[in-house]
């Protein structure tokens, strides 16, 4: 903020001079007379920092390619029929904005399980909502984790409408790389969330999300920079399909990736240490609820076991710019509703959830 300083003289104001000779008026002086202040040198103007370009391949090494969009609204169930990538999620055509809503978190050195939060998950039509008092969130994970250095990592995710629970935030899937030094993390995350708060919905929908020194952001900004001109965070998926998710660090910022497009990126800046590399890489599923036996589906609903076929699945997890071979830990957190299969060291299934018909207690509609 600039405050503004006034001048001691000015034409036609009197002055007083005193030196060593005695004293000399300038009472009446003309403004000819006194001598001008100079000039304030101007402002250097400071060049714009150019924005950072993607890579020319995607990182699983295919030429971006615009995606197929659907209309304005269109649910994900639509966008399935007609074989289509995305849609804005607003029929007004308005873009998701920013939002600020629980965000779980998996490292090195152990999971986030539980933490406060004063937000409410937006109840169904009919349905009381729940009031927030400082509420407690209890996150649940199926996780594929990886110690690595690396420029990044992508997978295919399988995108499912899962059944959230009234009073619980969200159940999604994602990619995450990380850096840890000393307990403390830096992380970039895309993936896909059925998330009422987020998204004021039902459907499956991108997500970016990102942490600074252990210090979650918020979904869909704060700090990210868009690049796409077709889709964007907060857009609708298509149900039931396969898509690639991936984040890779390229002139000095981590780029994300959809299906065939860069999407958009965060910059190294957003981090006040060197946020480069990764030293871990983590894909997971996460059910964040309001108590620790979840009324809401992980994946498809469907128990991740070897013999359910049908469960979703995370496959071709790949690590960028390394010759590491992947080899993760696979592991569950939280609820022993959500299970995990490993069906190589690169695919695993994943998800489940309470049987609800054996479960009154679980309102989810």
């Amino acid at each position: 903020m600039l405050k503004s300083r006034r001048g001691l003289l000015a034409a036609g104001i009197s002055a007083v001079v005193i030196g060593t000779i005695g004293v000399v008026s300038t009472l009446n002086a003309g403004a000819e007379e006194i001598p001008e202040s100079p000039a304030p040198a101007a402002a250097p103007i400071e060049a714009e920092e150019p924005a950072p370009t993607p890579p020319a391949r995607l990182p699983w090494g295919a030429e971006p390619e615009d995606i197929q969009t659907g209309r304005d609204g269109a649910s994900s169930g639509s966008l399935k029929a007609s074989g289509l990538d995305a849609a804005a999620p607003d029929a007004t055509g308005e873009e998701a904005g920013e939002s600020y809503a629980p965000k779980g978190r998996t490292s090195r050195n152990g999971s986030l399980r539980r933490e406060k939060t004063d937000v409410v998950p937006p109840a169904p039509p009919g349905i009381n909502a729940k009031a927030a008092a400082n509420a407690d969130v209890n996150f649940h994970y199926n996780v594929a984790s990886q110690d690595a250095v690396t420029q990044g990592t992508y997978a295919n995710l399988t995108i499912h409408k899962p059944t959230l629970a009234k009073n619980d935030f969200h159940t999604l899937a994602e990619l995450a790389v990380v850096s840890s030094k000393d307990k403390i993390d830096q992380v970039v995350e895309v993936g896909w969330t059925v998330d009422r708060v987020v998204n004021g919905d039902d459907d499956p929908h991108l997500f970016v999300y990102s942490w600074v020194d252990n210090v979650p952001q918020c979904y869909n900004g704060c700090g990210y920079e868009q690049y796409s001109k077709n889709i964007r965070p907060g857009d609708t998926l298509p149900l039931d399909t396969t898509k690639r998710f991936g984040i890779e660090f390229h002139d000095n910022a981590w780029w994300i990736a959809y299906d065939s497009e860069w999407v958009g990126y965060f910059p190294a800046k957003h981090w006040t240490v060197d946020f480069s590399k990764t030293t871990l890489v983590k894909v997971f599923g996460e059910v964040a609820a309001d108590n620790g036996e979840p009324c809401t589906q992980m994946g498809n609903g469907t128990t991740g076991t070897i013999e359910n076929a049908a469960a979703a699945r995370i496959g071709s997890i790949s690590l960028i710019g390394t010759t590491a071979t992947v080899d993760p830990t696979f592991y569950t957190v939280g609820s022993p509703s959500y299970k995990l299969t490993k069906l190589s060291a690169r695919t695993f299934r994943y998800g489940g959830g309470p049987d609800l018909t054996q479960r009154p207690s679980c309102k989810t509609s």
